[in-house]
């Protein structure tokens, strides 16, 4: 019986001594090159002379695998000769990576992203001076079409007046005749904007703007016409639509402060409530 037991455990130990072989074999398995506990896998090392010659894929090849061990034992060298002062930087760093990630998950669930029309509207008329425009503005339309096309005379006026019945007329006469149209009477198109699709110098157009309201251009090929619906010239102050999102950002910026020193002073609160934090009296 003594036998039969010691037979047993005799198979069984070289069982798991073969298993451990299998396993080991199996983690090494594709590896190219081992340094230090690092592994570095054929298929990389593959990947990098795919569609090379023989000779290039060699030299691609070595010139990869000394970088990679290179970066390796630098490393280590230098974690190895490490004063306490860069370790100490070390952790700082990894802490505030740590309290970075914390802050904008919690800035994400938890802080209130939208902000109310009357705080708008109270900073846009406390602060006047902060709110004026360094370029022009415009709303209304522009239509590009070729010189000579038919029926200008009615676009012009269609233009001047803009109802239901005319913008019906203009889309229809932009469908059939239009190199390019543009309809923003809802929303405010930059100078720099504007002259991105009109051949205008920048002082030609904002001389324009303030004196018209129907600006035409013609060059060899097209003939351009803008009919602005509102503006707003440099140095006025912005539309407080327009001033908004800059607005919304200061607003959000600063409520984000207030909100993570709140979280801060909590936690600390928090931790004295429940006597996480020890006090020691020194005499």
């Amino acid at each position: 019986m003594k036998n039969k037991l010691l037979y047993i455990s005799i198979l069984f130990l070289c069982a798991m001594l073969s298993g451990c072989q299998w396993f080991e074999q199996k983690r090494m398995t594709g590896v190219a090159v081992a340094l230090n506990g690092q592994y570095l896998y054929q298929s990389t090392l593959d990947s990098l002379s795919f569609g090379l010659s023989s000779e290039d894929s060699a030299r691609v090849v070595e010139q990869y695998v000394k970088q990679w061990a290179k970066d390796i034992l630098e490393y280590e060298r230098a974690k190895g000769a490490a004063d306490k002062a860069i370790e100490a930087l070390v952790e700082d760093y990894r802490r505030s990576l740590y309290v970075h990630a914390y802050e904008q998950e919690l800035v994400v669930r938890r802080m209130p992203k939208q902000v109310a029309d009357s705080v708008v509207e109270q900073i846009y008329a406390a602060h006047p001076e902060k709110f004026e425009l360094r370029e022009s503005l415009a709303k209304g339309v522009l239509i590009v079409v070729p010189n000579g096309a038919p029926n200008m005379k009615k676009l012009r006026g269609w233009l001047t007046d803009l109802n239901e019945e005319n913008l019906e007329n203009i889309e229809k006469f932009a469908y059939n005749y239009a190199i390019g149209y543009e309809l923003f009477t809802d929303q405010w198109r930059t100078a720099q904007q504007l002259l991105m699709s009109m051949p205008f110098e920048r002082d030609e157009l904002n001389r324009l703007l303030r004196s018209k309201q129907q600006i035409e251009l013609q060059d060899s090929l097209s003939t351009y016409i803008l009919q602005v619906t509102d503006k707003r010239m440099a140095g006025e102050p912005m539309p407080i639509e327009y001033a908004r999102p800059e607005i919304e950002k200061a607003v959000l910026s600063q409520r984000r402060v207030q909100f993570l020193q709140e979280e801060r002073e909590r936690l600390y609160e928090d931790a004295i409530k429940y006597n996480k934090i020890v006090f020691f009296e020194n005499n």
